[in-house]
């Protein structure tokens, strides 16, 4: 591509008054309204003095800027310009929602939780955003460390992984059919492990799971960080099973070296072969189980029995690769356990787990969106701002699934690119706005639908 000779642009000029970047906000904000954001916001949070008036409409603004790619506090004018104003109202400065967000503490953070909880269960009501009656839906937690820079970050430290930041921890659900929504935030300081308070974190996002009418089975997914006998609990407490890496000590390890060497399945895995002569697939990949306890050390009370799944791949780095007498090379595995109670077949809750990496997708997409930064030097503020971001990834989720099939499951950089900041012209006649968008679109299918779903059909020209 290069610029044409045919017509070349010699000037640039910001002078129309009608014009708007991101015209897809029309429709988000719409489905904000019918989910009930702002009333929320208004009726739960009780943010002292000045700074906490108009909650609900400060609250919206912050959401409609992080949907719109705002990743500061002062990106937040991208709201402000232009025919931005007939379109919306309620619109603050971003000085004024940055004094907002400075006035939080730790109580208005949870009181936000509470509406970040409702408000998904309005979008669930007002979109195919989670697959209700799916066979199995799982519950996703992992934890991110976000880097911070300066000295004036409240809670910045050095954690597991070396950089100096915040730790952020999430936890999402999806099925299937439907992509990954946040249900519960937690912000924590940098120096935190990754199990701190992951317990009370499960539950919640339970709680909130079943709030949007997910029944059935459940299973919670977790790395080998969250292998402790709390986390389990609570799943158990809720009716909910578990599907947890396992931390190889001593007894993990033991109860793999027990294994007997026929009762190993080959499974389908990565460059995996399929052997017609033998009807089966020739893979690197195999995969066991034995009944197992776990946390034994803690006493009667708190020792959990279930199953421990292993895969074992070969291990391809050739300095592991043994010689035995005879001079014969035989392969070294490396085994990989997954403590869990889920009731599905082995090789089935096997592939399961190994899917537990869509939370890193759910993770990249936040990062590359509002939680670029964590713009406050106020530790509440910047737990407020992750809740806010939560909000603001789940109301972009649920606009895609209305738009299409495609979008539904698309990264919400795509729907931001292809749905929400799209360039239209604001006109008004006969008491009605007009946006004229551009022709030959090539999302224009999805954004029609979008916009009839959550605003109205299109008046006949």
């Amino acid at each position: 591509m290069k610029l044409s000779h045919v017509d070349p642009v010699r000037f640039a000029c910001f002078d129309d008054p009608s014009l708007v970047s991101s015209a897809g906000l029309v429709p988000a904000v719409a489905l904000a309204q019918r989910a009930g954001l702002a009333e929320l916001a208004r009726m739960q949070l009780t943010v002292p003095g000045g700074a906490g008036c108009a909650a609900g409409a400060k609250v919206a603004a912050l959401v409609a800027g992080m949907v719109a790619g705002a990743d500061s506090i002062t990106d937040m004018d991208v709201l402000r310009h232009g025919g931005m104003g007939r379109l919306f109202c309620g619109v603050r400065a971003p000085s004024t929602l940055g004094t907002f967000l400075r006035a939080f503490r730790f109580g208005h953070v949870r009181q936000l939780d509470a509406v970040a909880t409702r408000f998904l269960a309005g979008l669930v009501e007002h979109s195919p955003l989670i697959t209700a009656g799916a066979p199995v839906t799982y519950l996703d937690i992992d934890d991110t460390v976000r880097a911070t820079f300066g000295y004036a970050k409240q809670g910045a430290g050095y954690g597991y992984t070396g950089v100096k930041g915040l730790n952020a921890l999430l936890g999402t659900v999806s099925t299937a059919s439907s992509a990954p929504v946040i249900v519960a935030t937690r912000l924590r300081k940098g120096s935190a492990n990754s199990a701190r308070g992951a317990a009370r974190l499960v539950a919640d996002a339970i709680k909130t799971t079943r709030g949007c009418g997910v029944g059935g089975l459940v299973v919670l997914r977790a790395d080998s960080a969250y292998y402790n006998r709390d986390v389990v609990a609570a799943a158990r407490r809720h009716g909910v099973h578990f599907s947890i890496t396992a931390r190889q000590d001593r007894a993990v390890t033991a109860a793999i070296a027990a294994v007997s060497a026929d009762a190993w399945t080959t499974i389908r895995y990565p460059r995996a072969v399929f052997d017609e002569q033998l009807q089966q697939w020739v893979s690197d990949a195999e995969v066991a189980e034995v009944p197992f306890t776990a946390f034994t050390s803690r006493g009667q009370a708190h020792r959990v029995a279930a199953r421990l799944i292993v895969r074992r791949v070969r291990d391809a780095n050739p300095d592991h690769v043994h010689v035995n007498a005879q001079g014969e090379l035989f392969p070294v595995w490396r085994h990989h356990a997954i403590f869990t109670d889920s009731p599905q077949p082995m090789l089935s809750a096997e592939a399961d787990h190994r899917r537990h990496a869509i939370i890193e997708q759910v993770i990249a997409d936040l990062k590359i969106g509002p939680l670029a930064h964590l713009p406050s030097g106020s530790f509440a503020a910047n737990s407020a701002w992750l809740v806010l971001a939560a909000i603001a990834f789940n109301l972009t989720r649920a606009t895609g699934a209305i738009a299409s099939l495609f979008h539904a499951k698309a990264s919400t950089a795509t729907i931001r690119t292809q749905l929400i900041n799209i360039a239209a012209r604001v006109t008004r006649s006969a008491r009605r706005s007009t946006l004229h968008l551009p022709t030959d679109w090539p999302w224009t299918q999805a954004w029609q639908q979008l916009f009839t779903a959550t605003i109205r059909p299109p008046v006949p020209a």
